[in-house]
């Protein structure tokens, strides 16, 4: 095994190859035009065993790779998610979270979002946009780090207002608030504005108004996954 594979941290419920091919997996649907040089230095793999990997998921068909090297979802994972779609929990929470963001959008005047935690990640699932013509848009389907982020600290602290300015994108302050861990997910309200139009009062009111939407979502939260001693 080269240096480089030893950066991976392996997980002790996840065998060593099963880790590496899910990270590949993941860095894959996550970066653009993925190449093989960009996934196995993200994976902290060599060529050699990024190539591997890569070459399995495309014969089952979970990536495809274009004429210039670039990685891309393939036909299976099309396939899974247009299966699951109806009856994920997320769509469940998508759809009660409409209402809220945009009446959370009305009461701040800005952008407001719903976003999904997934490990050291989250993806913005809903948004509700401001009408004022400054106003932040697009993040619906963009990943963010959870660590420096307002998400991630407001998902460390569920129930705590999170505010964080210039984590993601510089002048854009986010302000957020985790739903009560009780449910399968860990999802988050946040409001995105200009850091200019978010002064101390503007933030004291977006603060309550994200906080209060927070709540009011956590009852539409799934159900939380029973442990092996509860199925006992």
């Amino acid at each position: 095994m080269s240096s480089s594979d030893n950066t991976l941290v392996d997980e002790p419920a996840v065998p060593r190859t099963v880790g590496r091919v899910l990270d590949l997996l993941e860095i894959v649907l996550a970066i653009d035009g993925c190449n093989l040089t960009t996934a196995a230095h993200e994976a902290g793999l060599t060529p050699t065993s990024a190539l591997r990997h890569l070459r399995a998921l495309e014969t089952r068909g979970y990536l495809t790779r274009d004429d210039a090297g670039r990685f891309g979802v393939g036909p299976t994972m099309v396939r899974l998610a247009a299966s699951v779609r109806s009856t994920a929990p997320v769509d469940d929470l998508i759809d009660a979270a409409r209402p809220v963001l945009d009446e959370l959008a009305a009461t701040t005047g800005e952008s407001a979002y719903l976003a999904v935690a997934d490990r050291d990640t989250a993806t913005y699932v809903a948004c509700a946009e401001s009408t004022r013509a400054i106003r932040h848009v697009g993040w619906v389907g963009e990943q963010v780090p959870l660590s420096t982020t307002a998400l991630g600290a407001a998902l460390d602290r569920p129930g705590t207002v999170a505010v964080r300015v210039g984590a993601v994108e510089p002048d854009i302050t986010a302000v957020s608030c985790a739903l009560d861990p009780t449910g399968s997910l860990r999802a988050a309200v946040s409001v995105v504005g200009p850091t200019q139009r978010l002064d101390a009062a503007a933030l004291a009111t977006t603060s309550s108004a994200v906080e209060a939407a927070a709540r009011q979502l956590a009852s539409f939260a799934p159900p939380p996954v029973p442990t092996r001693q509860e199925i006992r």
